[in-house]
This record gives C-alpha cells, sequence and structure tokens, in this order.
C-alpha cells in the first residue's frame, strides 16, 4: 500500500459531528479535497482544511469528485456525516466514485439495508466503515476485557439511563422525523445498543414499556447480561440534583449496582478509529448488524407499559405524564 497521504471527501461537513472527523483526517496526516453540506456556515473548515472546495449542492459536489477522478485524482475515502436517512445513499456514491465508505452511526436504519450494502462491497471490492468509538474506549475495553474472563454463566444486572436535554429545535429538525433519524433510541441510543452486544452478547429478548417523541425505555436480555435502559432528550427527566446543579445531560451504567465511569477519553476516539481503518483494522459492515437490529425492532414494537423489569426512572416519569 503506497505511503502517500489519502484524499478525503466528506459528506455534511456543517453537522455537529462533523468536526471530529475533520481533527480526524488532519492528525492521520491525510488530505480534504472537497466538502458538502446545504447549509452554508461552515467556517470551520479554515482550521483544518481552508483550501478544500465546499459544495451545497450534491450534483455539483458529484460532478466535482467525478471530475478529478477523471484527471487523475481519486478520492480514497469518503467520510459521511450526514442525516442518518442518507446514510445508505451516501454510501453507495462513494462505492460508485470507487472510494471506501467512512459512516457514522447508525450505518442504516434497516438491517436489510445491511444485506443491500454488502452485496455492493462484494461488487465493487470497496469496504464499509463504521465510527464505533466507545469500543475504543479504554475502560469499555478493560469491561469487555473482565466480561470475557468471567464463567459464561455469570449474568449481570445492568441499568443504563442517558438522558440528554434538547430543545425545540430538536423536533423541527430531521431528528424529530423518526422516518428520518430512526427515533430516540436510534438517533442517541445505537452507540449504546453498540457497546452492550460488544461486551454482552446477542440479544435474546427485546421489551419496550414505554416510547415517544421524547424517550424510550425497555428490557434486554443478552448472553451476559440483563438491562433496563432509559433514553431520553426531555429535560424534565432529569434526576433533580443534576438540574439543581445546571446540568443538562445525565449519563449513568451500573453494572450489579456498581456505577461504571467513562464521562472522560471521548475527545482523541474518532481520530483512532481513522488510524484503525487506515492500517486496515476498521470495523466493517456486519459489525453494525446487532446494534441496528435492536434498535430496528425498539422502533416497531408496541410499548408494553410499567410491566416487568422496566427501568426504575420511568414510575416518575408516568406519573409526572398523568
Amino acid at each position: 500500500m503506497s505511503d502517500r497521504p489519502k484524499n478525503f471527501a466528506l459528506i455534511g461537513v456543517a453537522g455537529y459531528i462533523a468536526v471530529r472527523h475533520l481533527q480526524a483526517i488532519k492528525e492521520t496526516g491525510n488530505r480534504l479535497l472537497a466538502t458538502l453540506d446545504p447549509f452554508d456556515s461552515v467556517g470551520r473548515i479554515d482550521g483544518y482544511f481552508p483550501e478544500a472546495d465546499f459544495f451545497v449542492e450534491f450534483e455539483r459536489f458529484d460532478r466535482h469528485i467525478d471530475k478529478l477522478k477523471r484527471t487523475g485524482t481519486f478520492v480514497d475515502y469518503v467520510s459521511i456525516c450526514s442525516p442518518n436517512y442518507l446514510h445508505d445513499s451516501h454510501i453507495r456514491f462513494a462505492m460508485r466514485q470507487g472510494a471506501d465508505a467512512i459512516c457514522e452511526k447508525p450505518v442504516v436504519l434497516n438491517p436489510w439495508n445491511l444485506d443491500a450494502l454488502g452485496e455492493i462491497e462484494k461488487e465493487t471490492g470497496k469496504k464499509i466503515y463504521n465510527i464505533l468509538q466507545l469500543r475504543l474506549h479504554p475502560a469499555i475495553m478493560a469491561l469487555r476485557e473482565r466480561v470475557r474472563s468471567e464463567p459464561p454463566s455469570k449474568i449481570h444486572d445492568i441499568d443504563l439511563s442517558y438522558i440528554t436535554s434538547r430543545g425545540n429545535w430538536y423536533h423541527i429538525s430531521w431528528k424529530g422525523d423518526i422516518h428520518k433519524s430512526g427515533g430516540v433510541a436510534t438517533n442517541i441510543g445505537v452507540h449504546f445498543f453498540d457497546m452492550l452486544t460488544w461486551i454482552f452478547g446477542p440479544v435474546h429478548e427485546n421489551i419496550v414499556h414505554m416510547s415517544d417523541n421524547r424517550r424510550a425505555a425497555g428490557y434486554l436480555v443478552l448472553d451476559r447480561a440483563r438491562v433496563r435502559w432509559l433514553l431520553s432528550i426531555d429535560h424534565d427527566d432529569l434526576p433533580a440534583d443534576v438540574k439543581k446543579r445546571g446540568q443538562r445531560t445525565f449519563r449513568c451504567i451500573t453494572i450489579d449496582g456498581n456505577e461504571i465511569e467513562f464521562s472522560d477519553g471521548f475527545a482523541d476516539l474518532h481520530t483512532q478509529t481513522y488510524s484503525e481503518i487506515l492500517a486496515g483494522r476498521g470495523f466493517g459492515l456486519e459489525e453494525a448488524r446487532r446494534s441496528i437490529e435492536t434498535v430496528y425492532t425498539i422502533r416497531n414494537s408496541a410499548p408494553a407499559g410499567l410491566k416487568g423489569e422496566y427501568h426504575p426512572y420511568l414510575l416518575k416519569i408516568a406519573n409526572r405524564k398523568i
């Protein structure tokens, strides 16, 4: 393999997470040739690749990438930070251009999309990589090694709580449209489900207790864990002490009553992910299957209500909604 800097294009450069990709491309010593976003407030590019071309129309971006290819400048990777429902299309674009795709999660919204993209991988010989950065977090890696060293019969009890307040804008944007984002469980939770199934094994039972446009909660039975989970974008769902401190986000994972701390250590995970991909060790398409199947089932399940093993916060939420 040539040791020349790799050529990148980036779709969705105005998005929240895109700056991590800009940083990763730069820190791994590579070049960004062109970017695309219909929103043109993208001055952030200047801090990384001011010489990169920028487009607000896909058609012109497409033509530019094709023109580069015809003049001997090939794009090696297309980084995809676009809205969730466009990932599938933008991955296909990357492979049509002869590039590998690096896609933010969720890589697709539906399990059958994975099958179709897998066929295109075979046809083109190109690869689709996922950003599954929690798998590279030292605390998560250590937890996985610990669980793998235990007897297979050891079953853990887990409570997962993730409440990250969002304003009214969220529901007007594509993120508030379940057909575009996949809903709360997909949009803010898919990386947690990937983490859980990576550590504790596949899902055997998937029960949804509550689901609306602000929150989702349920119960999972995995090979080595029973998980009560809650995901919410509603500020009112925050614990009272968290609100009192003026904080808008609360993240807590307890395993057998002991909290797992991994609030820090996120700053460089995208760069580490890019380094792994460039070394041929990135997380491929099939790595996403468990989490995509999990969130698809959640999205398409009728809530059972407060029955069985539901998350301890749900009773307070249900009483407040009455």
